[in-house]
């Protein structure tokens, strides 16, 4: 049998040592950022995504090995551990193969086959199942026991079929078998429940829906276990669609195949044929129709939701790692109508400079008077970037700043206003947080989230750090999906970023500099403490005096933290102290200073590696040295851009087929991108759509944050959708627009952008769906589940 690292190896397609090396590493407490960056060397280079696909795994197969053991002591204590059965537990490599072999000996509660066997039963159950000349009703006479309950023939008859149904539904290769049936042709059926077709409207898509099981894609899943949990449908498995059934299902012939009961495959009659045939039938519909229907549900849920949370990480590290505007001063407007719009300038480091409230939009209407508050504190604070929120309001509130952009170049002014638009997702979360009290006590819960909109601009990972991932709003379903393991995700997710992008030990937030390798919540309060108390840090040596920060957090965090204008030069960089002796070398044999050595790439690339490896530093180690003094603390995120959206394009009536417009990718599914227009609800570009050639995953030509170029293909007023196109000599089928939304229909979503309204176009893009037109169609069915299901779940999160 391979052993854990053996197994994962197989898996990642690399050595065994390399994993052995890693496992090492994590169990001796090192993070997977520390590892991928500074041991290279053990490792020999496998990188974070390696991984963290090995702690995963290496988590789950402990536990499989774990729970191996407890069944083996515990079928060794009912002294029925065969050398067979030791075997096939032993070489079990997932967990539901070890349940099904432990099914038999495992504990029960009394059943009706148990309190069958406990009547004396079982000898009947076995002389009908292996004699089938025997009759039934003649030999079930000589087993009534009335003061068990079985007082005639049929209650015995019953109770034997039981004891076997109950038996055979244990039977290890039997499942694997049926399993593997049901996985091939099997249908998940959703219907309707009785009465509940008004109440479930949102989810008509799904009140006569089939589809086979192993292609069932991951947002539908969801969206029909939704409506099972909430009392709207009904699930199951058909192992059959579509056919006629006679005596038997597929499913019961492979039952009958596999117990070998010829009688019934051959239709050669037999006296027991009767109660073989209600025994194949009750040992399917009873027994492992449930369990494995249940089995292979729960399996597509759990599927499904490692779907959806690959999808919410991918789209928040793209997030993270979004361009930054930098070190300049900037305005955050959190726009609104009736509360006003609230304003906050920080300035280049984020610290907060002014606040204010302007009331240019509706009721008050006070819009000459709001620009001349903007060009007055524009001006004072000599600001360069302006944030302005995309909640309600946003679009009205660009207009203003698009004047006050004009004034300033009217008169010539040294003032340049740059603005863009920005995601306000979890900013309220982050204004109500501790955090935000402890930094802003005095500050009104409001204008926290205009300086959350300022600084995202600035600096978008070292903001949105402070803020519960799950808050961002960039994932699917997230309230249907393992919350434990969304939060493990979507945590790992932060802490890679962080540390890949690396933290300025002088300016970084307690919040940033707890996801920094090595360190906790204790620790880095510890660390603005002594920043507080003793002044910046001049070098990396000083964390050791930090309180509660030892030896092996040093180890694990010093090379993620970076020094500017310090004492040593190196501190500035990635390159972790351990190094500094290979680093001396290198200058003793260039001649060279710490300065000087820094993006000196032409001197660098004369060294001999040979020469500076030895038992501690290998050549891998070596170059990565050498790479990183030619170019010192490189930023991993791509140069900061701004998209423009149209002039006069607010809402979805100012939309027209064929309008190409440009936006920036909001959201990523498995079936297409959301883009953000300008009209406070997202586009679908379909899959289909975003380029000429095939792709599996849109991700491999966008991702969140991409300004992109798209042709408007479709406009549904009515259920808030906009389908677009990348490929802009795409061609638009002439439509009527769809009327406003319908008297009575939900309005939650109406109140905030979203994403899912648009879901439901995963099936075809809009330019199939066109060219359908005119052709005889049956009965329409509107995937409106995704635009009203979770329309409410994504408008309470951004609301």
């Amino acid at each position: 049998m391979l052993t854990i690292a053996e197994q994962i190896a197989q898996e990642l397609n690399v050595n065994a040592v390399q994993i052995n090396a890693a496992i090492t590493l994590l169990d001796d407490g090192a993070t997977v950022p520390f590892i991928a960056r500074y041991r290279k060397e053990a490792t020999q280079g496998l990188d974070d995504n390696h991984l963290r696909h090995l702690a995963q795994r290496l988590s789950y197969l402990r536990e499989l090995e774990d729970r191996r053991q407890v069944i083996l002591i515990s079928i060794k204590q009912q002294d029925k551990l065969s050398v067979e059965l030791e075997k096939l537990i032993t070489q079990a490599d997932n967990k539901t193969r070890l349940e099904d072999l432990y099914l038999p000996y495992k504990p029960k509660r009394r059943t009706k086959g148990k309190i069958a066997s406990e009547a004396g039963i079982a000898p009947l159950a076995n002389k009908l199942f292996n004699n089938w000349q025997l009759s039934p009703t003649t030999e079930a006479k000589y087993f009534i026991n009335e003061a068990a309950g079985f007082s005639d023939v049929n209650a015995v008859l019953e109770g034997a079929c039981y004891i076997l149904a109950e038996r055979f539904s244990e039977d290890a290769s039997l499942l694997a078998k049926l399993r593997a049936h049901l996985l091939k042709q099997a249908h998940l059926i959703s219907k309707l429940i009785k009465g509940q077709d008004k109440a479930g409207a949102k989810f008509r898509d799904y009140f006569e829906h089939s589809e086979k099981l192993k292609s069932v894609p991951s947002h539908r899943m969801l969206a029909m276990l939704r409506g099972r949990n909430e009392g709207f449908l009904r699930l199951n498995i058909d192992v059959d669609p579509g056919q006629e059934i006679a005596t038997f299902n597929s499913a019961e012939r492979i039952l009958i195949e596999h117990l070998t009961l010829r009688c019934l495959s051959t239709g050669n009659k037999q006296p027991a044929t009767e109660f073989l045939t209600k025994l194949v039938q009750l040992t399917w519909k009873a027994k492992l129709n449930v369990s494995l229907s249940n089995e292979l549900v729960t399996s597509l849920r759990e599927q499904a939701e490692t779907q959806a949370i690959d999808v919410f990480s991918n789209n928040l590290a793209d997030l993270l790692m979004a361009a930054p505007a930098g070190p300049q001063v900037t305005l955050g407007l959190d726009p609104g109508l009736r509360t006003g719009c609230k304003i906050a300038i920080v300035d280049g480091t984020g610290k907060l400079l002014h606040t204010a409230t302007i009331f240019p939009h509706v009721p008050q209407n006070h819009w000459d008077k709001s620009i001349r508050t903007l060009v007055n504190i524009c001006r004072q604070h000599k600001v360069e970037l302006v944030a302005i929120g995309n909640g309600t309001g946003s679009r009205e509130s660009d207009k203003l700043i698009a004047e006050v952009i004009q004034f300033f170049k009217a008169e010539e002014s040294k003032i340049q206003l740059t603005k863009m638009i920005v995601s306000e997702a979890g900013a309220s979360v982050y204004s109500a947080s501790e955090f935000a009290a402890n930094e802003f006590p005095d500050l009104d819960v409001s204008i926290r989230g205009a300086v959350s909109i300022a600084r995202r601009l600035q600096d978008p990972l070292a903001e949105l750090v402070k803020i519960d991932p799950k808050a961002i709003g960039v994932g699917q379903y997230q309230h249907d999906v393992s919350q434990s393991q969304l939060s493990k995700t979507l945590d790992d997710v932060v802490e890679d970023c962080v540390n890949a992008v690396g933290v300025d030990l002088n300016s970084a937030s307690a919040a940033l500099l707890t996801r920094v390798s090595g360190l906790n919540k204790t620790m880095a309060s510890n660390i603005v403490a002594y920043r507080d108390s003793e002044g910046r840090f001049t070098n990396r040596k000083q964390l050791k005096k930090v309180a509660r920060l030892g030896p092996k957090a040093f180890e694990q965090s010093a090379g993620f933290l970076r020094i500017t204008g310090g004492d040593n030069p190196l501190d500035q960089s990635a390159l972790h102290p351990e190094s500094y002796p290979v680093v001396e070398k290198i200058l003793s044999l260039l001649e060279l200073d710490a300065n000087k050595i820094l993006n000196n790439d032409e001197q660098l690339k004369s060294l001999d590696i040979d020469q500076l490896t030895n038992n501690d530093f290998g050549e891998v180690t070596v170059k990565d040295i050498i790479k990183e003094l030619a170019k010192p603390n490189r930023d991993p995120r791509p140069a900061f851009k701004t998209a423009t959206f149209a002039e006069g394009i607010t809402t979805m009536a100012d939309l027209t087929l064929g309008m190409i417009l440009e936006g920036v990718v909001s959201n990523v599914a498995n079936f297409g991108a959301f883009v953000d227009i300008g009209v406070h609800q997202d586009g679908l570009v379909h899959i289909s759509s975003i380029t000429d050639k095939f792709v599996s995953d849109p991700r491999e030509i966008v991702k969140a944050g991409d300004i992109v170029k798209v042709k408007v293909l479709e406009i549904d007023s009515s259920r808030k959708r906009i389908s677009l196109t990348m490929r802009l000599d795409e061609q638009v089928t002439e439509q009527t627009k769809k009327p406003s939304q319908p008297q009575g229909a939900s309005s939650t979503a109406n109140k905030t952008k979203n994403h899912s309204s648009n879901k439901n176009h995963q099936g075809k893009s809009p330019a199939q769906q066109n060219n359908s037109q005119g052709r005889p169609q049956g009965k329409k069915v509107d995937n409106a589940v995704m635009g009203n299901a979770f329309a409410d779940a994504f408008a309470k999160l951004k609301k």
